[in-house]
């Protein structure tokens, strides 16, 4: 279910890949209860959840640049899903506060972002708040998330092929991905957050497993590799 929005203005402009973007964020690694996995992921039809990790991934991610201009985002990944001939990891829900990211990223990725509203406050009392609302006033969202300790590098260029490819179904196509970053990282924890279920997956029922704060970052979304779905 997406809550009630606007559709996307008319006329923006095309932004064909690769982009280089730069910003910084949060990741969160969930361990979720097999009922929201199955249930509550927003999985669309055509595809599947393989494997037995009940591991969940969350990103909200803050680009101070990037081919369309600073936005906000968040995401979430599910593990890896069955699409077609392919088993990757999949975004299966992502808001996002930019219609042209809105708009470039289906159309060059299939990524299934949909546009929201985000209120993003910065280090009151040591805690970044984030909170996302919908076009009719629908809470999303709302985040609290601390970071801690000493600034380390980033291991994203480490991180195997296979644990960075994504694939996106969308209009009969399937869409796969590498993304690459680099950057730095500090650990972080999650002071409180809430979730509207039928908007994005509730990941309050969950356990918290790491997190990590990223201060910048540099990342690169390549051309997508395009096969038909069937």
């Amino acid at each position: 279910m997406t809550p009630a929005q606007e559709s996307p203005p008319a006329n923006i402009a095309a932004a064909p890949p690769p982009w280089q973007l730069s910003g910084s964020g949060y990741i969160v690694q969930v361990e979720m209860p097999e009922a929201v996995l199955e249930h509550g992921s927003f999985i669309q039809a055509g595809t599947r959840r393989i494997g037995r990790s009940r591991v969940a991934t969350m990103m909200f991610v803050d680009y101070a640049d990037s081919a369309v201009g600073p936005y906000h985002e968040l995401l979430y990944i599910p593990g890896h899903l069955q699409i077609g001939p392919r088993r990757d990891l999949s975004i299966t829900r992502i808001y996002v506060s930019s219609w042209p990211s809105v708009v470039n990223g289906r159309a060059n990725w299939g990524i299934p972002k949909d546009h929201c509203t985000f209120d993003v406050r910065y280090g009151e009392d040591g805690i970044d708040r984030v909170a996302l609302s919908a076009a009719d006033g629908s809470r999303i969202a709302e985040l609290e998330l601390t970071a801690f300790g000493p600034s380390l590098p980033a291991p994203g260029h480490w991180v195997p092929k296979r644990f960075r490819t994504l694939s996106q179904l969308r209009d009969g196509k399937i869409f796969s991905y590498v993304p690459s970053a680099r950057g730095t990282m500090k650990f972080a924890r999650v002071r409180n957050w809430q979730f509207d279920a039928r908007y994005f997956p509730d990941l309050a029922q969950g356990k918290v497993l790491r997190a990590v704060r990223l201060p910048r970052f540099q990342m690169t979304f390549p051309i997508a590799e395009i096969q038909p779905a069937s």
